[in-house]
């Protein structure tokens, strides 16, 4: 019986194999999440995603960084990284959307059935990426979308104009920002994204119960979050 010896196993191997694994973990937060919405404690999904969608942003540049690609070419960073983004961005969001009855019956269900279906459609697309990192098309941060409706606690019929648009723009060749790998107005991009997690965090921490002054520059920012890639398409020499 062979018996495993890590002793053999390179450190530069060992390192990239342990960015798999943070990246891996992502699956873990989402199985929280599952829990809790289940359980109706929606805050706690949030948490839980909050924290799926930090690990999500540092495991990219950590990867490139130790060169994993190159180091272990046989394990694929991208389809893990795919499944995970799958489950945290789109399945659970759309989960708790349909246990939340936002929409109310059967629409809750039509909605996280348009989401989940249009998303796996949309994975599926290999020229999802442009040139310049923007995303053709919605790039099915349902996240950030139903956290969003979470927060500034929307009507049914708001509920279900945002889901049908975002559904949409899916299929739609637009533009829309990635703000740490976009490089146009890439300290504006992260200042805003990191101010609107910040408002949202405290929209947590409230448990929803918001104020004013804060639902309306989350608002905002979400807004510039949501449209700057379109905006940035239509003007291609700003930011540059």
């Amino acid at each position: 019986m062979k018996i495993f010896n890590y002793k053999r196993v390179p450190y530069a191997e060992m390192r990239a194999f342990s960015v798999h694994i943070l990246t891996a973990s992502g699956s873990f937060l989402a199985f929280l999440g599952v829990v809790a919405a289940a359980e109706h404690r929606f805050v706690d999904m949030f948490w839980w995603l909050g924290l799926a969608l930090l690990v999500d942003g540092i495991d990219g540049p950590i990867a490139r960084k130790v060169r994993v690609k190159e180091v272990l070419p046989n394990w694929s960073g991208d389809t893990l990284d795919n499944i995970i983004d799958y489950v945290t961005y789109v399945l659970l969001p759309a989960f708790a959307l349909y246990q939340s009855g936002m929409i109310g019956q059967p629409w809750s269900f039509v909605a996280a059935g348009m989401i989940v279906v249009s998303s796996a459609i949309y994975y599926a697309d290999m020229g999802m990426k442009t040139d310049e990192y923007f995303f053709s098309g919605f790039p099915v941060v349902w996240n950030m979308i139903v956290f969003t409706l979470f927060v500034i606690d929307a009507s049914a019929l708001t509920a279900m104009i945002v889901v049908t648009v975002s559904v949409l723009l899916t299929f739609l060749p637009i533009h829309f920002l990635h703000p740490v790998r976009v490089k146009r107005l890439r300290p504006l991009n992260l200042g805003i994204f990191l101010l609107w997690c910040a408002l949202g965090g405290y929209a947590l921490l409230m448990h929803f119960s918001t104020p004013s002054y804060v639902v309306i520059p989350f608002i905002i920012t979400g807004i510039y979050l949501y449209a700057i890639g379109g905006i940035l398409q239509i003007f291609p020499r700003l930011g540059r």
